[in-house]
């Protein structure tokens, strides 16, 4: 692993303990085997260190979103749901500082991260619009976000949840379904 990986995933694992504006270089510096000063080789500061991190997630949450390729809609929507899941699992604390940390993040940076989560969201938009088309468009737009804070919430957990291909199933199966309630359907009236 290069050292500007690294000093990446420990800077997300300090952010997500301490959060972005309690985190010091010195800190982060000496959890990456370097020191304070020695990290500005690497990056010219915290901002940019935070930055580098939401430019990681969003490469690869945007990479998996693309335009949907597939002839069957709901093979389209199931593959970016389990990949989102995965990264998700898999990244715990990368992805808890990009779910908690945007409003830390400072111009030029914040423009584009709100651009390219825009982006991403419209990406999960339009694979949802394409499964459930007879869905209106604020329903799609509801129920993606929805859909996606169901998943951005693993990130919260306690650890010991998140261990097992079962638990990547689950939640795949919960997001999946919750999308299901842009189905047609007769809802009971409150009497």
């Amino acid at each position: 692993m290069d050292r500007d990986r690294q000093i990446l995933e420990t800077a997300a694992e300090l952010f997500h303990e301490k959060g972005f504006h309690g985190a010091s270089m010195d800190e982060l510096g000496s959890r990456a085997g370097l020191s304070g000063p020695a990290l500005y080789r690497h990056f010219a500061g915290k901002n940019e260190i935070l930055a580098a991190l939401f430019d990681l997630a969003m490469d690869e949450l945007l990479d998996a979103a693309g335009t949907p390729d597939g002839t069957d809609p709901q093979e389209d929507l199931d593959r970016l749901i389990r990949h989102h899941v995965r990264f998700t699992i898999g990244n715990r604390h990368l992805v808890n500082v990009y779910y908690r940390e945007g409003r830390s993040l400072v111009e030029p940076w914040r423009g584009r991260f709100g651009r390219r989560r825009e982006r991403y969201v419209e990406l999960w938009e339009r694979h949802v619009a394409r499964r459930y088309a007879q869905a209106r468009a604020a329903e799609v737009s509801v129920a993606t976000q929805a859909c996606l804070g169901l998943i951005f919430s693993i990130t919260t957990w306690p650890s010991g949840l998140l261990r097992g291909r079962s638990v990547e199933d689950l939640v795949v199966g919960l997001a999946i379904s919750s999308l299901q309630a842009l189905e047609p359907l007769v809802i009971p009236s409150r009497s």
